[in-house]
């Protein structure tokens, strides 16, 4: 992985937002994935803005290693982390419907899971909140190539922010080294982009970054539903 060093430009733009975020759209909510991208975000949030929310959503099968990553989280920053649970009858209700890996047979499935594991969580936590932040790249995905840094979530009703919509993986991984950011141990043995374990491998050499995220399907699907691939441009 090629470590470089992180232009001050990138910082001082992302932390322009986020306070732009915190004083113009309170009460604002960041949808920490604890992703390399996300931590860059805890971080900045936790150095210059902490009156943005901070929450993550735990769907119950996630690896042992973003456990740990939270638990890091908790330690290292005073910025509380609320973690948002599905509920149980509509995991119940998935599992008697499609099986507890019913997501293996087909896109519909797999979004059914989704849906219950992290878009209905996700509904919970953004419930009163008038923005809400994310770390996505345009480089992560097919999906996100024209990501916006502020859009409108129809869904929601809300702002919808992604800061670090034009850093590249060599500047999240710059912040992270010259910060001293945790980060998911898994980053470490081929997973750039980290989700539930049953639905997240490694990559294999020349694979893009989301190649070992729902690897049974093709690219265009692979979106969970928190971020649908047509978007409402909103001007900044």
């Amino acid at each position: 992985m090629t470590i470089e060093r992180i232009p001050q430009q990138r910082i001082d733009e992302a932390v322009a937002l986020l306070r732009r975020i915190e004083k113009e759209f309170a009460p604002a909510a960041f949808a920490n994935s604890l992703g390399a991208e996300d931590m860059v975000l805890t971080d900045l949030i936790a150095r210059h803005t902490p009156g943005i929310e901070m929450f993550t959503l735990d769907t119950g099968r996630l690896h042992e290693e973003t456990y740990r990553l939270m638990q890091q989280v908790a330690d290292q920053y005073d910025q509380p982390l609320r973690v948002y649970f599905p509920r149980p009858e509509a995991v119940q209700q998935y599992a008697t419907a499609h099986g507890v890996n019913g997501f293996y047979d087909s896109v519909e499935s797999r979004k059914a899971c989704c849906q219950a594991r992290k878009v209905e969580p996700l509904g919970r936590a953004l419930k009163g909140k008038t923005a809400w932040i994310t770390g996505l790249r345009r480089e992560q995905a097919v999906t996100r190539r024209e990501l916006p840094e502020r859009e409108f979530d129809a869904a929601h009703g809300i702002e919808k922010f992604n800061p670090l919509a034009a850093w590249s993986q060599a500047e999240v991984w710059a912040y992270i080294h010259a910060y001293g950011v945790p980060y998911n141990e898994l980053h470490e043995r081929g997973f750039p982009s980290i989700g539930c374990a049953p639905c997240t491998r490694a990559l294999a050499a020349g694979e893009d970054l989301r190649a070992g995220r729902w690897w049974w399907e093709s690219p265009e699907s692979k979106e969970c539903g928190l971020h649908p691939a047509k978007r409402d441009k909103a001007a900044a």
